[in-house]
């Protein structure tokens, strides 16, 4: 058997095989989640024109401290309809333009209007309350860079300086394969030897929230004839994404027939746990994961190889997977081979995140792993990573 690749070197054959995706024109409103590939520029500046940060009364600063009348009120969106002139003041509300001759804007709360008149105590500074043209963001200037995925600040920000679409990669079609003749549909009686089918809706989840569009095509028995009708179909996707069939077991059939498809294997075994017998090949552009059939192990294998390769496929500037640090609460022993992914549920101190490893790490334990919210790696080795040890983990969900 050929020597397992490493984590990393595994993730680096995986995205040196990605060849982006076509890009689209995207109505802002519609692109949540997606990824842009064009770095997106204002259309105006942002204010595009001095505006009030407060309810007051827009005046000269040379005029004050001092008695002023009121000649003008000014709302959002209602400019004044002359300048400001020497001895005057304008009441203006939050968002309204700063009329010409007007350099500062003091709150309505620190002076006393009577008689169409307001009275300032105290000077005020030039510029004091004023949110000058393009002191957000200038015509021409990158709102949103070339990689980054689209949340709501971005898309807010977006159609604030005046972007009606948005340049994004097209979603990638993924195709989902679960294999086994003895996996049942949830809510179908269970005969001796089955077991519900769960990875198809759980590689469905996590690789929509990837950005994928997924299809989940119905289980397959161990015969050959099925696998190849399903392989077949799944291969015409971006990605097919395989779960069960890629070990060494008279059942495991996915990896010859595949062959016998076209499908160039890239790499087959990581010296990762739970998932070593993770699969990966190439069919034109088409990425082809074989995921091993035990839950967690399909889980681990989709975090770190399969959304990745998704989000790389979308232009994404860091398809990650992006491990952030905490410490253990409990000790954990390391496996010698392997690196190992252990499901922890996270919480704060006054330290930063805790880890505390839950109970039941076996591979088939999925209902264990419904506790977890976090996979922490710990590195091959011997003896274990001690209790309070630094630790890097990648959130789930």
């Amino acid at each position: 058997m050929a020597e397992l690749l490493s984590l990393a070197a595994a993730l680096a054959r995986v995205l040196e095989r990605v060849t982006p995706l076509d890009s689209e024109a995207v109505p802002i409103g519609a692109a949540a989640g997606r990824i842009v590939v064009e770095d997106a520029r204002a259309v105006v500046d942002l204010p595009p024109f001095p505006s009030s940060a407060m309810d007051g009364f827009a005046v000269r600063s040379e005029d004050t401290p001092g008695r002023l009348p009121v000649v003008a009120r000014i709302a959002a969106g209602v400019p004044a309809q002359r300048a400001l002139e020497r001895g005057e003041a304008m009441a203006i509300a939050t968002g309204g333009v700063v009329p010409a001759g007007a350099d500062a804007v003091i709150p309505i709360e620190y002076v006393v209007e009577t008689d169409n008149r307001v009275e300032i105590g105290s000077a005020v500074d030039q510029g004091e309350n004023i949110r000058p043209r393009g002191g957000d963001v200038h015509a021409g200037d990158v709102v949103v860079p070339n990689g980054a995925r689209l949340a709501a600040a971005q898309i807010g920000a977006l159609a604030a300086a005046g972007l009606e679409r948005v340049t994004c990669s097209q979603p990638p079609r993924v195709a989902v394969l679960t294999t086994g003749t003895e996996l049942r549909s949830p809510g179908q009686p269970l005969g001796a030897g089955e077991v519900y089918e769960a990875n198809g809706v759980l590689l469905a989840t996590a690789l929509a929230s990837a950005g994928a569009a997924v299809d989940v095509l119905p289980a397959v028995a161990d015969d050959e004839a099925s696998h190849r009708a399903a392989l077949e179909r799944g291969v015409r996707a971006d990605v097919l994404v395989t779960s069960g069939g890629v070990s060494v077991g008279p059942h495991d059939l996915v990896r010859r027939v595949l062959a016998e498809l076209g499908v160039e294997e890239v790499f087959w075994g990581i010296a990762v746990k739970p998932g070593k017998p993770l699969a990966f090949g190439v069919r034109g552009r088409t990425l082809v994961f074989g995921l091993p059939g035990n839950p967690v192990s399909t889980l681990v294998g989709a975090e770190l190889f399969v959304r990745p390769a998704l989000l790389a496929l979308q232009g994404a500037a860091e398809p990650g997977p992006v491990f952030l640090e905490g410490r253990l609460a409990a000790a954990v022993r390391r496996n010698e081979q392997r690196d190992e992914f252990v499901r922890a549920r996270r919480r704060r101190s006054d330290d930063g995140v805790v880890l505390e490893p839950v109970t039941g790490q076996d591979s088939h334990m999925i209902a264990r792993a419904a506790a977890a919210d976090s996979l922490v790696l710990s590195p091959r080795g011997r003896g274990e990573l001690a209790a309070g040890a630094k630790v890097s983990y990648l959130p789930l969900g």
